[in-house]
């Protein structure tokens, strides 16, 4: 009786022990880490009220500067953000450095050796045919040829022609864990790619705007050497009459020899300026020039709501990237896991072999071969079960990168909109600034016509004006390449919807 029990139970066990090795050996169901994310950032909080305005409004701030919310067309292809600055000569650079960067082409190229990876892998997953054709002429010894000893044994020429066929049974789900990580870690290059291809259109856009600012700054230098040179030509002359001292003919010949000197040594940061551009672009420094084109004051500037934290997490390529380096090592665990059960390898042989070419091909001289064959390892000190701690020990770093990266990502909108409204208030008080530093300077300049007023209060008050006027114009820059920075912080996008790159889809099909 319990011979006959003991024999029925014992094949209903066979599928929960089948179950339970599948089970022990599989990947680990991927969980997405907790992340803490705020419902707002804190500086749309602080300033809500510029976020939510008319999405068609234009805004004019303190310093003069001209704002208007950000709303592309939904014609135009997502991620090109640089398009809100209406700029045709940035929309011509960004074009021609995703063209001929060589970053990027870097970038790219690895983004091809990853999908081959992954390829290579999939390969895995269909039985691998292979043909052999081949001559041999050998002679073989007595012995070898059970043949008496002494025999002259003739050699022989034998040709031979063989189909071989190979498929490793995935019983444990090695190769398709395997699979599912070379995916995985294509979609990691790619979300790479995509970052380099954002950092790279930034870099062009904020070189740009560098390069705009001191443009305006050179051209605010230009007029206060005039200012100066005109300042030395009035005073010679009176000095000339005998109006007033050396002194005061010395000090404006300095002013003008400072402001020429300041001018000279701001034509080397637009230089280099202009160097790092070229290099941008893919081109030699030397070969590429870019016309002097200032920032006006009065140019409409895109101001980027944010939108809300969580969005972060699918529009930033680099945050994508940490998510699927995530989901591999995950997947490599399973990989680890299933070293440690049998593996099931089918292979199969068939073909002919005969003394002559033609006879290789007749039926007499057919051979085949069919086998199946399971191993495991019984005793490898422990290294299989080191590779699961490592592929755990991998998870725990690709979690902890992640939570790293979404982490650096709420701080870098924060800093880039913090900085938006910490400038726009200077810009408010430098507005200010330059009306009063005007009228100081045109009130000093008449009384010193007049005799009621020393030169070097003159020369303080036009001193005061140069420098709140190029701290203007130095404002207008900081505030475009802020506004830039905040838009690369952002994924690249601005508004509510989820930028999915290219990588995810491909990751999670």
């Amino acid at each position: 009786m319990k011979t006959m029990m003991a024999r029925g139970v014992a094949p209903k066990l066979i599928p929960l022990v089948a179950a339970l090795l599948l089970t022990a050996c599989a990947a680990p169901e991927f969980r997405q880490p907790a992340v803490s994310v705020p419902a707002a950032f804190k500086e749309n909080a602080r300033d809500a009220a510029a976020v939510a305005g008319d999405a068609g409004a234009v805004r004019r701030a303190a310093d003069g500067t001209t704002w208007k919310v950000g709303q592309p067309a939904e014609a135009q292809p997502r991620g090109e953000w640089w398009r809100v600055f209406h700029d045709a000569e940035l929309d011509a650079l960004v074009a021609e450095a995703s063209a001929n960067n060589q970053n990027l082409a870097v970038a790219a190229t690895r983004v091809k050796q990853a999908r081959a990876i992954a390829g290579i892998a999939e390969a895995d997953r269909i039985p691998q045919v292979g043909v052999g054709i081949g001559a041999q002429r050998a002679r073989l010894s007595p012995l070898e040829a059970a043949l008496p000893p002494g025999t002259q044994a003739a050699p022989a020429t034998t040709y031979s022609a063989r189909l071989s066929a190979s498929y490793e049974v995935d019983l444990f789900g090695r190769v398709s864990a395997n699979v599912a990580a070379a995916r995985l870690d294509a979609g990691t290059v790619e979300a790479t790619y995509r970052s380099v291809l954002l950092s790279l259109q930034a870099d062009v856009a904020q070189t740009w705007f560098r390069l705009r600012a001191l443009d305006a700054e050179l051209a605010t230098l230009d007029r206060t050497v005039q200012l100066r040179e005109e300042s030395v030509r009035v005073t010679g002359r009176r000095f000339e009459l005998g109006d007033i001292g050396e002194f005061d003919l010395a000090r404006a010949r300095t002013e003008l020899s400072t402001a020429r000197a300041e001018a000279i040594g701001l034509q080397r940061q637009r230089t280099n300026a202009e160097h790092a551009l070229a290099v941008l672009l893919g081109k030699p420094a030397s070969s590429f020039g870019a016309p002097a084109r200032p920032m006006a004051a009065d140019g409409v500037l895109p101001a980027i709501p944010a939108g809300l934290p969580s969005a972060l997490l699918e529009r930033r390529p680099d945050i994508a990237g940490a998510q699927r380096t995530m989901e591999a090592a995950n997947a490599r665990i399973g990989v680890a896991r299933a070293a440690m059960f049998p593996a099931l390898n089918i292979s199969a042989d068939g073909g002919g072999v005969g003394g002559a070419f033609a006879d290789v091909f007749k039926w007499s001289s057919r051979s085949w071969l069919l086998g199946a064959a399971l191993s495991m390892p019984l005793i490898d000190g422990g290294r299989n079960r080191n590779n699961v701690v490592r592929s755990e020990a991998a998870l725990d770093e690709a979690v902890a990168s992640y939570r790293q990266s979404v982490l650096a990502a709420f701080s870098e909108v924060e800093d880039n909109l913090a900085g938006l409204r910490i400038l726009a208030g200077q810009g408010a008080e430098l507005d200010a600034a330059v009306v009063s530093a005007r009228r100081s300077a045109d009130l000093a300049q008449k009384l010193y016509d007049a005799g009621r007023g020393s030169y070097l209060e003159l020369l303080d008050a036009q001193r005061n004006q140069a420098a709140v006027e190029r701290g203007a114009v130095q404002l207008r820059g900081e505030r475009a390449v802020t506004t830039v920075e905040l838009i690369r912080a952002l994924g690249g996008g601005w508004d509510g919807a989820a930028m999915r790159t290219d990588e995810t889809a491909q990751a999670r099909n």
